[in-house]
C-alpha cells in the first residue's frame, strides 16, 4: 500500500479515538448531572449509550491490528498506533465509570440529600471532564507540554475527593438518615477520582507518542482493572 494511504488510514485511526474521547466527556457530564438532579432518564441515556463506547473501541482495537499486521509500519508508526489501542482502552473505562455514577442515580431512593456534597461532586466533574477535553486537544495537537499540565490537574481532583470524602462522613454522624446518601456520594467521588487517573493515563500515552518513553507523570497513581 502506498505511504500516502497508510498515513490516511492513521489519521482516520486519530479522528476515531477522538471521536470517542467526546461522546466519553459527554457521558461523564451527563452521568453527574443525572446523579445531581436525581434524573434518572439522563441516567439510563448514559448506560444505553455505553453500547456505543464500546464498539468504538473494538473498532479501534481492530483497525490497529489489522494495520500492525497488514502495512508493518515503521517504529514511529508503530508508536502511533500503540498509543491509540492503549488511550482508546482507558477512554472505554472512563466510560464505564460514567456508567457506575448513571447507575447510582437509577438506584437512588428518597433519601435525604446534603446539598453541599453534592455541589462539591458537581464541581469535582467538573474539573474531571476538563481535564478530559484538554487531554483530547493535546493529543490531537501533541502537546506533551499541555499533556504533563493536565497531569498535574488530578492533584486537584484528589483534592475534591478528599473534601467530598470527609464532608459526606460528617454528614452521616450527624444524620442517620443521610447514610444511605452518603454512601452514594462516596462511591461517585471514587468513580471520579479514577477517571482523573485514567485522564493522567492517555497524558502519559501523549508523552510516549512524542518521546517513545514511558513516563510516570502521577507516581502515586493506583487505576483499577475493572
Amino acid at each position: 500500500m502506498l505511504r500516502s494511504q497508510f498515513e490516511e488510514q492513521l489519521t482516520n485511526l486519530h479522528n476515531q479515538f477522538y471521536e470517542m474521547g467526546t461522546v466519553v466527556s459527554e457521558a461523564i457530564h451527563k452521568s453527574v448531572r443525572s446523579f445531581v438532579d436525581h434524573d434518572r432518564k439522563i441516567a439510563q441515556e448514559v448506560i444505553d449509550n455505553d453500547t456505543t463506547i464500546n464498539e468504538m473501541e473494538i473498532h479501534l482495537e481492530k483497525k490497529s491490528f489489522e494495520m500492525i499486521a497488514l502495512q508493518q509500519p515503521m517504529a514511529s508508526d508503530l508508536r502511533s498506533i500503540i498509543t491509540v489501542m492503549k488511550a482508546s482502552s482507558d477512554l472505554e473505562r472512563i466510560g464505564d465509570h460514567a456508567v457506575s455514577i448513571a447507575k447510582a442515580t437509577i438506584n437512588l431512593k428518597g433519601e435525604e440529600r446534603m446539598p453541599e456534597v453534592e455541589a462539591e461532586l458537581a464541581e469535582m466533574s467538573e474539573k474531571v471532564k476538563k481535564m478530559v477535553d484538554e487531554v483530547l486537544a493535546a493529543y490531537v495537537s501533541g502537546d506533551v507540554e499541555a499533556a504533563k499540565r493536565i497531569a498535574k490537574y488530578d492533584e486537584r481532583v484528589n483534592e475534591l475527593f478528599e473534601k467530598v470524602h470527609r464532608h459526606a462522613i460528617r454528614g452521616m454522624q450527624q444524620n442517620v438518615e443521610a447514610i444511605i446518601a452518603g454512601n452514594d456520594y462516596l462511591h461517585v467521588a471514587t468513580f471520579l477520582e479514577r477517571i482523573g487517573d485514567y485522564v493522567t493515563n492517555i497524558a502519559e500515552w501523549i508523552v510516549y507518542l512524542s518521546t517513545g518513553k514511558i513516563t510516570e507523570l502521577a507516581p502515586s497513581n493506583d487505576t483499577d482493572e475493572a
